[in-house]
């Protein structure tokens, strides 16, 4: 406990990482004030227990709850996340794009604006498709084309804005202002969450269990959470020894250092990519009433055992595309030959690319199973008797953005108090990040 208080206390006292923390809070506070508008010409009396359930509950949950709420921040930055993959794979497969990333900052710039245009573009398609399925009728205080037209304009400000508050926390805040804004928009359902397992424990409406069952699963969480952790933090180190130079009278090089490969390289993309594809037969189901006592109902069901094997097998499959377009183990290789680097006993060129991406491949299966079962761990949850809204803290994306989250602004705090020659969060003077690796010498991982 004095050690945290110690740490806290050097905290307020490097005056840049003080400021960049209140202006962080700040922003969170105002996204979390602006969640709470209601869309222009919707009663709020009118919408009642608006909740949503099964994949629309998790659109909510990243959403903080605007999604039910009809808030004008409703589509929060789900439309801005979309784009953002769309142009990473274009980046992959169109040469153009693949050019402009090789340009440096003057590419980079070009990719977010067109990232920003297409935002814009999928905003307008998601905002029609919003309130015609999820904006209750009798709610609707206006003429519905002008209802449509006015609500579509103010969906689309309303992303953008978030975009915006995103951007100004990366800039002048602490940690990925997107990812922090997502976080925030999780841990506000945890209270209630809370709240209501509770109640189903030990409250008025107890459904059984007492405290003993509430503890159980509070101590469930946490292993999940640790869990979690491991798979986040976990790399296979690759040793790369860097051959002697001399430059006058320096001596460059000479040192072994260590490539870090993830044994979840992919993060949470598997997971969304899946969940993307898993919105299809619940789409058809509702757009086609001939099919929805067919067999694709049950693949709308978050807890069936179909939907549950589906998408643990989608997560994987897509965990080896992801891994497989993203991390280029000849680029690798090209890399370290270019600087003098080898790894010891393996041969410089095709015999060090193929080494890489057999390591790849023998930490990416056991990444990409377990990662299927953080996914499939709220079913699972579900099964057992915990409330939906609980057990979506028990897995998937949810739990993968905290926890990476987290991870990613303490190793931020963790570089300002070290370049302060403060003693670092942990004991050990080091949090690392989802590279895996120390914040104080991340830059020479490779």
């Amino acid at each position: 406990m004095k050690k945290l208080f110690t740490t806290l206390s050097n905290i307020w006292k490097i005056e840049e990482l003080k400021e960049r923390i209140l202006f962080t809070l700040l922003i969170l506070l105002v996204y979390r004030f602006v969640s709470h508008v209601v869309l222009p010409g919707v009663d709020p009396t009118a919408l009642g227990a608006n909740e949503k359930s099964g994949l629309l509950g998790i659109l909510d949950m990243f959403a903080g709850g605007s999604f039910s709420r009809v808030s004008i921040l409703a589509l929060g930055v789900m439309p801005y996340i979309s784009a953002s993959i769309v142009v990473q794979l274009l980046g992959i497969a169109v040469p153009s794009f693949q050019k402009m990333q090789k340009e440096g900052e003057s590419g980079r710039k070009k990719m977010n604006q067109i990232t920003r245009y297409l935002t814009v573009a999928i905003t307008i398609v998601q905002s029609v498709g919003y309130v015609k399925t999820q904006v209750p009728a009798e709610a609707i205080l206006l003429p519905n084309t002008l209802f449509l037209v006015l609500s579509t304009f103010v969906l689309t400000a309303g992303t953008l804005f978030v975009m915006w508050l995103g951007e100004k926390i990366t800039d002048k805040g602490i940690g990925n202002g997107t990812s922090l804004i997502i976080m925030v928009g999780i841990i506000a359902r945890l209270p209630i969450a809370i709240s209501q397992e509770f109640s189903a424990r030990v409250g008025s409406a107890s459904e059984g269990g007492g405290p003993v069952a509430l503890v159980l699963e509070i101590v469930a969480l946490f292993a999940v959470v640790m869990f979690t952790i491991l798979i986040v933090q976990g790399v296979r180190k690759v040793p790369v020894q860097y051959a002697k130079k001399i430059v006058g009278n320096r001596q460059f090089g000479g040192v072994r250092q260590y490539i870090p490969l993830k044994v979840n390289a992919a993060g949470v993309m598997p997971i969304i990519f899946a969940q993307a594809l898993m919105f299809i037969p619940g789409a058809l189901t509702q757009f086609v009433p001939s099919l929805q006592g067919s067999w694709l109902i049950q693949f709308s069901n978050t807890t069936s055992l179909a939907y549950s094997l589906t998408f643990a097998f989608l997560i994987i499959a897509f965990t080896f595309f992801y891994t497989a377009i993203t991390v280029n183990p000849t680029q690798m290789s090209d890399d370290m030959k270019k600087n003098g680097g080898f790894i010891p006993g393996v041969k410089p060129g095709f015999a060090t690319s193929t080494f890489i991406d057999d390591v790849i491949s023998k930490i990416t299966f056991p990444g990409a199973v377990f990662l299927a079962i953080i996914a499939i761990l709220p079913s699972i949850a579900v099964k057992f008797g915990i409330k939906q809204e609980f057990a979506h803290f028990f897995g998937g994306t949810s739990l993968l953005i905290l926890v990476g989250v987290v991870l990613d602004t303490l190793q931020q705090i963790e570089s300002y108090l070290l370049m302060r020659h403060y003693d670092g969060l942990m004991k050990t003077g080091r949090v690392t990040g989802r590279t895996g690796v120390p914040a104080a010498s991340s830059n020479a991982a490779l």
